[in-house]
């Protein structure tokens, strides 16, 4: 696949995510613990897997058994993976 063909590939697939965030950002943000949506890569252990996915941000990372299953986020959301990360409380200076 030449540089080109990828650098497409990416920008494809980026876009679909960022279509697939403004459509479900505000519903995201409405649940608790909730503290942001992006765009990146899908982490395993801290580290990227290199897979791109929606990333929500959370101010602390609960079990699903502690959440009522309305504000569970799903692990898929229009066939884009969805990867919660863990950033704890961000404040504006």
């Amino acid at each position: 696949m030449s540089m080109e063909s990828q650098y497409s590939d990416l920008q494809a697939a980026t876009e679909r995510v960022l279509a697939v965030k403004r459509a479900h950002e505000h519903e995201l943000l409405a649940k608790p613990n909730v503290v942001g949506v992006g765009v990146g890569y899908r982490q395993t252990g801290g580290q990227p897997t290199g897979t791109l996915a929606l990333v929500v941000m959370v101010t602390q990372k609960l079990p699903p058994s502690l959440l009522a299953p309305e504000d569970q986020i799903p692990v898929w959301i229009e066939d884009v993976p969805v990867d919660v990360q863990e950033v704890g409380e961000i404040t504006a200076f």
